[in-house]
């Protein structure tokens, strides 16, 4: 996985979601797509799904909501981690919130569902 720098107080920065279909027979791969479909962008060249979070609103909450009830039904892979901030980012985003960006960074790849936060 590439490791993205970890944004210093003061920066702008998105939460990026990369999302990866789980295999299924044809009628499950559909029903999986349905859900994924409206919440995300397809990229072919990785053949992923992903999104960019730039606050915490009720649409934003609403889509976390949908990706985690997509990795419970249908077993999709979700990854977070910090992203900076395109420049042809005209959404809101994040501010400072370091340690924040610092646990995505530190975590993304450890095997926790989306959403566990690691113990102390």
């Amino acid at each position: 996985m590439a490791s993205l720098p970890t944004p210093r107080p003061g920066n702008r920065w998105l939460l990026q979601i990369t999302i990866r279909a789980a295999r299924a027979e044809e009628s499950r791969w559909r029903e999986q797509l349905a859900v994924l479909r409206p919440v995300s962008a397809y990229d072919s060249a990785t053949q992923t799904r992903s999104i960019f979070v730039g606050s915490f609103d009720v649409a934003s909450v609403q889509t976390l909501q949908t990706l985690c009830d997509a990795a419970r039904s249908f077993g999709t892979d979700i990854q977070l981690q910090p992203a900076p901030v395109p420049a042809v980012w005209s959404g809101p985003s994040f501010a400072g919130d370091a340690e924040v960006a610092a646990l995505l960074t530190a975590d993304v790849d450890k095997g926790r569902p989306l959403g566990q936060l690691p113990t102390a």
